[in-house]
């Protein structure tokens, strides 16, 4: 009986937070580069002073789909995308790198292009400072030109070029901003194999429909793991009658 209760509690508390890891896909549904979570779950032994005869669920989230969401047209020139398989390289507040599939830049007051998300982008030497200029265009290479005041259409001069990478998938993982990250910390390097989109932003891979079945056959365990435990309490009750009558 001690067993049966254990096991339909954890699984209870266990189906909770899995709810939560769907329901944050959800909510990030419409959010432009969003990397969907992944969620598992799994019975886990119990160890402790004894021999783990009891057994109790775990729910997980073993990492992240990396595959890409559709492209967005805007016709924004600030608006990028990567195509294909890849990743642009932004900095982090604490001076370290992390990783995008897309940017809706803007050039702060001091001049550094900034993603959507107001970290700076990357260039070959760090983050990309733009100087006063009147237009400004990012080729498939990742290459930043401008046409600095006064200048004629045709004058058009490179400033930097944004850091692409490809890291190995399995040193990837997403940080608590939502931005990618190496698993092991260290800075991916520049991979001329990645290619931009210029006025496209790459949706979220969040499939809503895949999303929401998860939530309501989640929200029927939960069900059955609380009818779980009601019968465990009523088993304990009629046993303890019995055991009271003798």
């Amino acid at each position: 009986m001690d067993k049966y209760l254990y096991v339909a509690m954890t699984g209870a508390s266990q189906n909770a937070l899995a709810q939560k890891a769907h329901a944050n896909n959800l909510a990030n549904i419409s959010t432009n580069g969003f990397q969907r979570d992944l969620e598992q779950a799994r019975s886990m032994p119990v160890f402790g002073d004894s021999f783990p005869a009891r057994a109790f669920a775990l729910t997980e989230r073993p990492g992240t789909d990396f595959s890409p969401g559709a492209m967005i047209e805007t016709g924004r020139d600030l608006d990028v995308a990567v195509s294909g398989d890849g990743w642009m390289a932004v900095q982090t507040p604490d001076g370290g790198e992390a990783y995008v599939r897309s940017a809706s830049m803007n050039v702060d007051a001091l001049g550094v292009l900034r993603a959507g998300n107001g970290m700076p982008i990357m260039g070959n030497g760090g983050p990309i400072a733009v100087p006063p200029q009147q237009k400004i265009e990012v080729g498939a290479d990742g290459t930043v030109s401008i046409r600095a005041m006064g200048e004629g259409p045709r004058v058009m001069a490179e400033v930097d070029r944004i850091k692409l990478v490809q890291p190995d998938l399995k040193n990837m993982t997403k940080g608590l901003d939502g931005t990618i990250h190496t698993k092991d910390g260290q800075p991916a390097q520049a991979d001329a194999r990645v290619t931009l989109t210029s006025g496209f932003l790459q949706a979220s891979n969040v499939n809503a429909v895949e999303e929401m079945t998860a939530v309501l056959a989640l929200s029927k365990q939960f069900e059955l793991h609380i009818k779980m435990m009601n019968s465990a309490k009523e088993d304990d009750q009629a046993m303890t009658r019995v055991l009271s009558m003798s």
